[in-house]
């Protein structure tokens, strides 16, 4: 990954780490817990495509495993971020712009209902069985309905911050002296049309001027 993604993801994850933690998690919502970590990397996988998707998921759950108050085995939230990254960014658009508001909020439930559902599995395998005493339907009802709500105003602003920071200044410069170029393109053209004007108006001076010396030269022969 470029340094710019990795400040940027960085930043980002920290960011909504700390506020899901501290502000997200004393709301004591009925159900599931609004994923901030989850949209944060959704937004940035729809912009750097699967691979980016799948390191800054990993990155992102690894965080959320060693964070306090973290009472899971090291890894699990890594490796279901790692998955839910990877396929989110299988989604990225081909030109890097979104049509409608429809795909991301699809990618937003099915990624909600996918990270209970992995991470209760994961769990299932090493032996923690606290989804079953909550209830894996009203954790997937309420994680998909909390994180739809948020992600209007999370991923669009995610993904404009990762879209400005994927402008490197060098393609910048180069996207400029393309400008200027075009620019030097149509000056030239209009150039070229008065380098004609002028060309016509030589023509015409010059023919004067040799019609002028031959008028000369035959008055000095009659002379």
């Amino acid at each position: 990954m470029r340094v710019n993604r990795i400040l940027l993801s960085t930043s980002l994850v920290v960011v909504a780490l700390v506020i899901q933690v501290s502000v997200l998690a004393r709301l004591h919502l009925p159900g599931a817990v609004p994923d901030l970590l989850l949209l944060t990397v959704l937004g940035l996988a729809l912009v750097y495509g699967h691979v980016g998707g799948a390191l800054v998921g990993f990155g992102a759950g690894l965080l959320a495993d060693l964070a306090p108050p973290a009472d899971h085995a090291a890894g699990r939230y890594a490796l279901v971020l790692c998955v839910i990254g990877y396929l989110a960014g299988l989604f990225k658009p081909d030109n890097g712009k979104l049509r409608s508001a429809t795909g991301p909020m699809v990618v937003v439930v099915v990624a909600a209902v996918g990270t209970t559902l992995l991470y209760a599995g994961v769990g299932a395998l090493v032996g923690d069985t606290a989804a079953r005493h909550v209830g894996l339907g009203s954790l997937l009802f309420t994680a998909a309905l909390y994180d739809l709500l948020l992600a209007p105003f999370v991923v669009p602003g995610i993904m404009a911050l990762a879209r400005r920071a994927e402008n490197d200044p060098l393609a910048e410069s180069g996207t400029q002296a393309k400008k200027t170029d075009i620019s030097s393109g149509w000056l030239s053209g209009g150039t070229g049309l008065r380098i004609g004007g002028q060309r016509g108006g030589l023509k015409v001076r010059t023919v004067r001027a040799r019609t002028a010396r031959a008028g000369r030269i035959k008055g000095v022969k009659r002379l």
